[in-house]
């Protein structure tokens, strides 16, 4: 009798500590994330403290570089409005891409943030899934453009561009050619299926899950 009130006290206990657990676990882990993420952010942005010496309001605003980096990317937005300052842009970038080192750096991460934009048309086309890495079996990618005939492995057929990020670390993957009738579009925006490859298939769209 003692025993067997023991037991069940002790599991009714488990169940209340895993119940507790599961549910202040992810507010821990997103808070913790959040935390790291703005210090690390922080860090990028010390630079800017120098603005503090110059603009003496902004020390007593909390995490004022991350204001003016804000502020900044705005009046970003705003300058490259002009054809003058797009013109300087272009040409610091065509430097840039002279530079033997810093070239393939510079424009894959420029070609990544590029494909992330909603006015992008020329890298991420569409969402696909492609029988990867064996038949039966298949993945995520992102058809990014058409093969030129010179370089399809047949010249008879129309091959695609698809790339298929890993898990969890989407920067790197594989690169395939395939014909269109070896992948399917899928319903995906590139946000939805970068945030299903990341996760692991655990975060999937809201919108498709029951109401």
């Amino acid at each position: 009798m003692i025993r067997s009130f023991i037991k069940s006290f002790l599991k009714h206990t488990w169940h209340l500590f895993v119940n507790g657990l599961l549910t202040l676990l992810p507010i821990a882990i997103t808070f913790s994330v959040f935390s790291f993420s703005l210090k690390l952010l922080k860090t990028w942005l010390a630079p800017l403290h120098y603005l503090q010496e110059k603009i003496p309001f902004l020390q007593s605003i909390p995490h004022d570089e991350i204001i003016v980096a804000i502020a900044l990317i705005f009046l970003a937005g705003i300058f490259l409005k002009s054809l003058i300052i797009r013109s300087f842009i272009e040409l610091f970038e065509t430097m840039l891409e002279q530079i033997p080192f810093v070239r393939p750096l510079y424009t894959g991460v420029k070609q990544l943030v590029t494909a992330f934009s909603p006015s992008d048309k020329l890298t991420f086309q569409q969402v696909v899934l492609i029988e990867f890495p064996q038949k039966g079996m298949f993945s995520v990618g992102f058809q990014t453009s058409e093969i030129t005939p010179e370089i399809a492995p047949d010249q008879q057929d129309t091959y695609y561009n698809v790339f298929i990020p890993t898990t969890p670390n989407p920067t790197t993957g594989f690169f395939v050619m395939a014909k269109r009738k070896d992948f399917k579009p899928v319903n995906l925006t590139t946000q939805e299926a970068m945030a299903l490859i990341m996760s692991g298939g655990i975060v999937q769209p809201k919108r498709y899950k029951p109401q």
